[in-house]
């Protein structure tokens, strides 16, 4: 279904300088988030796709509200940042989908301490990594150690160690005593 008015997209920068946050005022996906890193991995997203049709995208990240588009260098943002944003609003205005029927998210499954690993990750975390353009998803919790992927402007920035050691793991063993450890894969 088409919004009759003209999506609000406002470009942000993020700790990571190769990627940049454009956030909408629209609802792109209800929950969860989308990571392609190649264009064949678009198959299920008809917005990544349009996305990479642009010269210079390395990879898109859909979330909530935001798209979070990494450059393959960070020289290229002068002139890919309107570029985005024109794809973007044109995608929108048009109602296409962001992403079809196809896609899918695996589902959140396991013990206390898998439901509560769940419950903080998406309660403190992951609002709080959103806000740089990225996100964090659950992997696996084994022998104490939480393995979790970084996407969006999160993958490959210089400051996801930090993130996932200091403020995550941190958060984790405070409240959660058989975490011993959080990884990055």
């Amino acid at each position: 279904m088409s919004d009759e008015r003209a999506p609000e997209i406002q470009p942000m920068g993020t700790p990571n300088p190769r990627s940049v946050k454009f956030l909408t005022d629209r609802t792109l996906v209800p929950v969860g988030s989308a990571d392609f890193r190649t264009p064949e991995s678009c198959t299920t997203s008809p917005l990544a796709l349009r996305l990479f049709d642009l010269d210079h995208v390395a990879g898109v990240f859909i979330c909530q509200n935001f798209v979070t588009v990494t450059a393959d260098t960070d020289e290229n943002w002068s002139t890919l940042s309107p570029l985005v944003v024109d794809a973007l609003a044109a995608h929108l205005s048009a109602g296409e989908p962001i992403l079809t029927d196809e896609f899918s998210q695996g589902a959140a499954e396991g013990d206390e301490v898998v439901m509560k690993i769940h419950e903080i990750l998406d309660q403190q975390i992951r609002p709080a990594v959103a806000m740089d353009g990225g996100d964090v998803v659950f992997v696996e919790f084994v022998n104490g150690v939480v393995r979790l992927k970084m996407q969006g402007a999160c993958g490959g920035c210089p400051s996801s160690t930090a993130t996932l050691k200091h403020g995550i793991e941190a958060r984790l063993r405070h409240f959660i005593p058989q975490v011993q450890s959080v990884e990055a894969i």
